[in-house]
């Protein structure tokens, strides 16, 4: 790696970024679903930046338990601290962590980035939310007079629910989904609403972002066996179903379904679609119908013509750079190079590389990588 280090350093040359470091990450048998993640996680600046403000906050904790968080914000930190500004590392206790929690990631089968990206966000938040509400419990203790055999008696006010905690990880990533039902009989409409880390879209042939987006917010009528039971006519009725953004996050992560479910083959087969993935992406459609930008700044490929084999690369945009990251190898890649990875207009092609997990930061955040 050093020659491929030296190399990727002579090619930016004085337009090395101050401080910024590229380094490799060792593969443990098949943890490029992992590695390519990361990678992705680890130029998300924003959240970057908060998960090494965390670790100085709480480096103290001599007695903290080591959870996925606290060795991801040691993996993070590690990176970040090299003296050198290319080179590999081995993410060797983050992913024995991975494997001690999880089952799911501790066979050497191929494991699907999607579904750990999934699990390690939310594991984050799960660790952040205990962390806030055992700081929380010792702040506040109640008195012992408080304290009943049933829990303690004053209630919240109307049975007012109590507030979930907002952690940096909601902040970066996450948004809120309206479910809007409108009733065709009484014309009312029912919104529930529901909260995301990334939206899951299904592709089609020779199709692209924008079109995948108004698909996922087309309207379905319900009707026959599909009725709506509206709450107003007291009965079933026909409806018609919609759903839209109503906030979108900072950090937008799309997931593209390349994996469907063959009824007639029994399995999943990957769909090698050619969908367009922009560099810019307008997000319309939202229920504030406000036009929020993004900018592309990670891409998660799936590199392999079936579901259960195969190989992950990630690309990533740096200070305006594109970089290519495949586990221990890092390189320059030119901008133009990533519409090579945006699928094959051909059922069989020889090009099996794929974007499959696309990171978008808001423009608006202030935030330019």
């Amino acid at each position: 790696m050093g020659a491929a280090g030296s190399k990727l350093e002579k090619a930016l040359g004085d337009q090395f970024p101050e401080g910024e470091r590229y380094f490799g990450l060792e593969n443990f048998g098949n943890t490029c679903y992992c590695n390519s993640v990361l990678q992705a996680l680890y130029f998300c600046v924003p959240f970057r930046e908060q998960l090494l403000d965390y670790y100085a906050n709480n480096k103290s904790m001599a007695d903290a338990e080591e959870n996925l968080l606290t060795c991801l914000a040691d993996l993070f930190s590690q990176i970040s601290s090299q003296k050198k500004k290319t080179g590999v590392i081995a993410p060797k206790r983050f992913v024995q962590r991975l494997k001690k929690q999880n089952e799911l990631f501790r066979s050497y089968m191929h494991q699907d980035a999607h579904e750990f990206l999934n699990f390690l966000l939310n594991e984050l938040v799960d660790i952040l939310e205990k962390e806030a509400q055992s700081a929380k419990d010792d702040q506040d203790p109640l008195p012992p007079s408080e304290k009943v055999a049933n829990g303690p008696i004053a209630g919240p006010v109307n049975g007012a629910k109590k507030e979930p905690l907002v952690t940096w990880v909601h902040k970066n990533f996450q948004g809120i989904l309206t479910n809007e039902t409108r009733c065709l009989q009484c014309e009312t409409v029912t919104a529930r609403d529901e909260t995301f880390f990334d939206l899951s879209l299904d592709i089609e042939q020779n199709s692209s972002i924008t079109s995948c987006l108004k698909n996922f917010s087309s309207t379905e009528t319900l009707n026959a066996e599909d009725k709506f039971f509206c709450d107003k006519c007291c009965s079933l009725q026909e409806a018609q179903k919609r759903m839209k953004i109503k906030k979108p996050p900072q950090i937008l992560v799309i997931h593209l379904k390349r994996f469907k479910y063959i009824e007639q083959l029994g399995r999943y087969k990957k769909l090698s679609y050619r969908v367009v993935f922009p560099l810019e992406l307008k997000l319309s459609d939202t229920v504030e119908d406000a036009d929020i930008e993004y900018s592309l700044f990670a891409v998660v490929v799936h590199v392999g013509s079936g579901p259960n084999h195969g190989h992950y690369v990630s690309l990533v945009k740096s200070h305006n750079h594109w970089l290519f990251f495949d586990d221990e190898n890092v390189e320059m890649i030119d901008e133009s190079a990533v519409q090579t990875f945006f699928g094959s207009s051909q059922e069989y092609s020889s090009n099996t590389d794929h974007g499959y997990i696309l990171f978008y930061e808001s423009i608006a955040s202030g935030h330019k990588s």
